[in-house]
């Protein structure tokens, strides 16, 4: 259920507190950013998750202050990819988990990290925490929720200005815009988002899949229709020249230079 890094040690954990499974991305180094390995890791957990009778609800968060910086630009500019086939980015984008799942975000969480929080039902953000759908600045586009799911969470209008600018969205300013559901001081959301879990967790097994079984389906198809055409968009972007210049321009730390090809 974990990756290993290049010194052994796992990219991902988890850990069981009466009921709640709390799924840690742990690559501080590179912010958490999300590689092949690790993305098939969390969902391995993600499937334990929703195996488990006896498993009520998830917290997913970063290890060292940090959520996730999103896609491993440097591995995806080797070939590697977090997008798994019929589950999306991380294993959880494209997702329909049972069981409800809340986010604790500290730090930043970037492209595909801002697309994990919006995949999850609940989000629970530091003060300082910031979200960023920044894609567009390396020749990408957010095709794992962030174009689908932000519009849905926030006023229309504020939601194209973040995808067309790339400009962060604080967490104080997303709170006060109904996206994130509990802000606490830097360093608690951990704690907060645990006993937000353990609120749910408390009340009856049968109602809590029921509700959950309802939202789900209730967006199955809105959801899967708009990946759908939305992937007709996007696909020339995401394999454009443009796209491989992004990436490596990240990883070179230049300037890119786009053809618009």
């Amino acid at each position: 259920m974990t990756t290993e890094r290049d010194t052994g040690a796992p990219t991902v954990h988890t850990e069981e507190l009466d009921g709640v499974l709390v799924i840690t991305i742990d690559r501080p180094k590179v912010r958490n950013a999300v590689d092949g390995a690790t993305a098939r890791a969390l969902a391995d957990a993600f499937d334990q998750l929703d195996s488990r009778d006896d498993l009520m609800v998830g917290v997913l968060t970063g290890a060292g202050g940090t959520f996730s910086a999103g896609m491993d630009l440097k591995a995806f500019a080797k070939g590697d990819t977090p997008v798994l086939p019929g589950r999306g980015f991380a294993g959880l984008t494209r997702t329909q988990l049972r069981t409800p799942l809340v986010a604790a975000v500290e730090g930043w969480a970037l492209g595909g990290g801002t697309e994990m929080a919006l995949a999850c039902d609940l989000i629970v953000a530091a003060e300082d925490a910031n979200f960023g759908l920044t894609e567009v600045t390396f020749g990408l586009v957010p095709p794992e929720g962030g174009i689908v799911r932000l519009p849905e969470r926030i006023p229309r209008n504020i939601a194209v200005e973040i995808l067309l600018t790339g400009d962060p969205l604080r967490a104080d300013r997303a709170h006060q815009l109904g996206l994130v559901n509990h802000l606490t001081p830097p360093g608690g959301t951990l704690a907060k988002a645990v006993e937000l879990a353990h609120r749910i967790a408390r009340n009856a097994p049968l109602s809590i899949a029921a509700v959950k079984r309802v939202i789900n389906e209730r967006t199955a198809y809105g959801d899967q229709d708009a990946f759908r055409q939305q992937d007709q968009l996007v696909a020339p972007v995401l394999a454009s020249h443009d796209a491989q210049e992004g990436a490596h321009a990240f990883a070179e730390k230049r300037p890119p230079h786009w053809e618009g090809s």
